[in-house]
């Protein structure tokens, strides 16, 4: 269900609710907590990535993003021609073998996986996120019918995170877009 030719699709047919045509508000607030412009940061299912482009705008030029639909990433390659090549990749997330990241940035990625997927998440951001380094981000706080996206909640995640992690902030998030108000949870997690 939620392969390459899925998003391919969902990207053709212009169903790409989860994108909001402007850097997140949670995640550039969570980033104003970096002042490390040289950190290595990855920001996964990046889509049209417009926080990458915001950060890169900004200085963070150490910055990588993967996506899975050739769409998000030709989107991105034509709004960001100057971005390296190695540093903007179309490939599968589980498949893709880049390391050492000390910050990776979760946005929709997490909730857009199959959620069978989830564990096989945890465990690939504990090999890709170097000892003292940060996943953060925001998570759903809340179910959903159906999916993607695929809801959770703070017990779920800790099953998944807490043996690799840990929980520096978990609360719900106060500027997140109106129509994920009261359920979009920001985060900040450090690698064990």
């Amino acid at each position: 269900m939620t392969d390459k030719l899925f998003w391919k699709n969902r990207y053709q047919q212009n169903q790409t609710g989860w994108d909001l045509g402007q850097p997140s508000l949670p995640l550039m607030n969570l980033m104003n907590l970096c002042t490390n412009k040289d950190a290595k940061i990855l920001i996964p299912g990046c889509g049209n990535g417009y926080e990458a482009q915001a950060l890169w705008d900004i200085g963070y030029h150490h910055l990588w993003m993967v996506d899975i639909a050739e769409e998000a990433v030709k989107n991105m390659r034509d709004r960001m021609p100057y971005i390296p090549d190695n540093q903007l990749v179309c490939a599968d997330f589980f498949k893709w073998d880049e390391r050492d990241f000390d910050i990776v940035l979760e946005q929709t990625f997490f909730c857009a996986i199959d959620p069978q997927l989830r564990q096989s998440y945890a465990d690939e951001m504990s090999r890709k996120i170097k000892s003292g380094g940060m996943l953060m981000g925001v998570l759903f706080n809340r179910t959903f019918d159906g999916g993607p996206p695929f809801g959770g909640n703070i017990k779920e995640y800790e099953s998944y995170f807490s043996p690799y992690f840990d929980f520096i902030l978990w609360e719900e998030c106060p500027c997140s877009v109106a129509p994920r108000a009261g359920t979009e949870w920001w985060f900040q997690w450090r690698r064990k």
